[in-house]
């Protein structure tokens, strides 16, 4: 950690959150002296209060340790270019629109590559008078499922989870185009384009 960086960051998430010296003192339960001295680089919060600092300002105790807020300015958000992290511990789904620092069970999650399905693998879709219903023959078995599908397009994201010994398939309102992606146990996430004559 970098005190003079992590210092001037303190002050800057201080600032913004329209608290004085003495009450983010009084918040953490130290004197406003301490707080003047993280402040000024003399000195760094000690570890156990990282986590309840991070939380007064809405952030992570990684970006207190780093003395830097990254910002997402290319992405700006972008569907298109969602990102799926799954914990393989529990199973949990999170998504994130740009780059994004992801911990679940205790473990720092990567985001999921997305390879493009060959024609084996592709999921099955069909209007059916209004809707579209997505299949797929894929194994469906504890040890080897679909754990979850997705529709992206432009705006927005539908996400339908997936279950060991049921069918996999879902029914989506009937779009013009976007993307599917789904995320197998066993060989991680894929996607092909869906676009309607």
């Amino acid at each position: 950690m970098d005190q003079i960086k992590t210092g001037a960051l303190i002050k800057q998430l201080r600032i913004n959150s329209g608290l004085t010296q003495k009450q983010l003192a009084d918040s953490l339960c130290v004197s406003d002296k301490a707080v003047s001295k993280w402040e000024c680089g003399n000195g760094c919060p000690d570890v156990s209060l990282l986590s309840e600092l991070a939380d007064i300002f809405g952030t992570d105790v990684q970006t207190l340790l780093s003395g830097e807020i990254n910002k997402n300015e290319s992405e700006k958000g972008n569907m298109k270019k969602l990102r799926f992290y799954v914990c393989h511990n529990c199973g949990n789904i999170v998504t994130a629109t740009s780059e994004a620092a992801v911990t679940c069970c205790g473990n720092k999650l990567t985001a999921l590559e997305a390879q493009k399905a060959g024609e084996a693998d592709m999921l099955k879709v069909e209007d059916i008078g209004g809707e579209l219903f997505v299949s797929s023959d894929h194994e469906m078995k504890k040890e080897h499922y679909i754990s979850f599908a997705a529709y992206i397009s432009d705006s927005s994201a539908m996400i339908f989870k997936q279950y060991p010994e049921w069918n996999m398939q879902f029914r989506l309102p009937l779009f013009r185009s976007g993307r599917l992606v789904w995320y197998c146990t066993k060989h991680g996430l894929f996607y092909q384009e869906l676009r309607r004559r």
